[in-house]
């Protein structure tokens, strides 16, 4: 198939769509795990490496690199194909685990996360534009559905599989695991995906690039150490803030002026996009708000342990993949935009359920609240995604889905200094406002509250749960307030979601839409 643009048609059987979709799921996974697992490593591995101080970037690191990276692999792909820049992002996501598990000192650990992130940065992206490129419209909720369910397998294996290497060999193995799976992945989809791509000379726009990397590389640095590092209006964080705004005004000026630009204008200005790219964004708020504050209330309000509250926040992965699976059969009925609305509509009742938890609720009572989210949540993402994805040609599909993603991604890191500022400034203001006869047996900040243990006091100790349950239920309340943000948004997306005209024959692009579904 040839024409003026990058055109590609997935000659896919459906045999080879089903071993595509396992090394697509494999490489999922790898994303996956990581995140689950890291996590209950982190006493062990900052007991070998010391550096306590700096543990949080493990995170950071690899969070900053890869959302910063999503939508440059986006571009790439529609330039160059799905394939070589997803085999490029395993590689580079392979080789960052390597060193991870050769790493000296905390800073080499931190530096080798920041290479996995830049790797991780192609695997969501990508592989969900492989699923758009190869699947119909018909069939893509139902994969999408499985591909969330990589996440929901990761939340309960993940945990026991890091317990079991730092109980009887290393946490080093945590990321040395990662080269099977990677391995597995890489020759499912290196013999199994096929793209016939027309080349034509393209530009790469290396200034848009840089000027993202700093001006998103820099929003997302002070979004994550502000209130943490340094005060919120100090000095540093203002000049952050600055130099990262200056850097994408001047990229979003440029882009309108350049022939290729990484993320289009007509991304953030067509009002199917602007509406799906917000809602996704909300997502994400709504997703890292349950994920940080859900199981710490568990455990220092209720007192569970790590495991009962680990699984009360794993039914978010349970609902979410079973919404995303049932998904398609809603929006072929009653549209994206509509599914949409009765999603985010689910998402308000379990804010409105989880704001009224009491303080002596219990955790199958939780359970139940995440899982009506991860419902409500699983329908917005699909159907949003879905929806972008059905109304752009072969050649734009990999920046519509990078926008999605890096929205979502965007929105993580909003929730985590949104929520996590009302968190703290609630508790320094409960333990500030504490009776005289408490004060002296009460931690001096914030930061001292992680050991709730080694207050020994039954007052002390109630006055602290307290306090706790009154900082998380602010977050719940917040996250209606969110939620409900989302339903604006959703109720002013157009119900209708028609191909795009771009002013230019698009006549391939359809072609090739009917190609991929001949293929099935």
């Amino acid at each position: 198939m040839t024409g003026k643009n990058n055109i590609t048609t997935e000659r896919v059987e459906p045999d080879g769509r089903k071993a595509v979709l396992i090394g697509l799921m494999l490489t999922m996974g790898l994303s996956a795990m990581d995140i689950s697992i890291v996590a209950t490593v982190i006493p062990s591995l900052v007991r070998d490496l010391s550096g306590f101080a700096l543990f949080p970037w493990i995170f950071s690191a690899y969070l900053l690199a890869s959302t910063v990276v999503n939508p440059i692999y986006g571009k790439l792909a529609d330039m160059y194909g799905r394939k070589p820049l997803l085999l490029v992002g395993v590689s580079i996501f392979l080789l960052g685990s390597v060193l991870c598990g050769f790493a000296w000192n905390m800073i080499a650990l931190i530096v080798f996360r920041g290479i996995q992130g830049i790797g991780a940065g192609s695997i969501q992206t990508l592989t969900s534009t492989v699923v758009g490129d190869i699947y119909t419209l018909e069939e893509r909720g139902k994969i999408q559905g499985w591909l969330s369910s990589v996440w929901g397998i990761s939340a309960v294996i993940g945990p026991a599989i890091g317990g079991l290497f730092v109980e009887f060999i290393s946490w080093r193995w945590i990321f040395f695991i990662n080269l099977p799976i990677g391995l597995a992945a890489l020759v499912m989809i290196t013999t199994r995906l096929h793209e016939n791509v027309v080349h034509r000379k393209r530009q790469i726009d290396f200034l848009g690039v840089f000027l993202l990397i700093v001006g998103a590389g820099s929003l997302i640095f002070a979004l994550l150490q502000g209130g943490v590092s340094w005060d919120w209006f100090s000095a540093p964080s203002l000049i952050i803030f600055a130099v990262g705004i200056a850097a994408l005004l001047f990229f979003a000026w440029h882009e309108r002026r350049t022939a290729e630009p990484v993320i289009p204008p007509w991304v953030f200005g067509r009002r199917v996009l602007v509406g799906a790219n917000l809602a996704s964004c909300i997502a994400g708020i709504v997703t890292i708000g349950l994920t940080t504050f859900l199981p710490s209330f568990a455990q220092r309000v209720l007192g569970a342990d790590a495991i009962t509250a680990g699984l009360a926040m794993a039914t978010l992965s349970i609902g979410w993949p079973l919404a995303s699976s049932f998904s398609a059969r809603l929006y072929l009925r009653f549209s994206f935009r509509n599914t949409a609305l009765m999603g985010i509509v689910v998402c308000v009742i379990a804010s409105v359920l989880l704001a009224l938890l009491p303080e002596n609720t219990s955790t199958l009572a939780i359970a139940g609240c995440s899982f009506i989210m991860g419902v409500g949540l699983g329908l917005v993402t699909t159907s949003m995604l879905v929806g972008v994805q059905s109304v752009i040609g072969w050649n734009r599909r990999g920046v519509v889905t990078a926008a999605n993603m890096f929205m979502r991604a965007l929105g993580s890191t909003l929730g985590a200094a949104l929520f996590g500022s009302i968190s703290n400034s609630i508790l320094a203001g409960w333990l500030r406002d504490a009776p005289a006869n408490l004060k002296g047996q009460l931690p001096a900040n914030v930061n001292d509250l992680s050991n709730l243990s080694a207050y020994s006091n039954p007052a002390a100790l109630n006055y602290i749960r307290d306090g706790l349950y009154t900082s998380t239920n602010a977050v719940f309340w917040g996250l209606l307030v969110v939620t409900l943000i989302g339903l604006v948004v959703l109720v002013f997306t157009p119900q209708k979601f028609k191909e795009l005209s771009f002013g230019e024959a698009e006549s391939g692009n359809v072609r090739n839409e009917a190609a991929v579904k001949s293929a099935g």
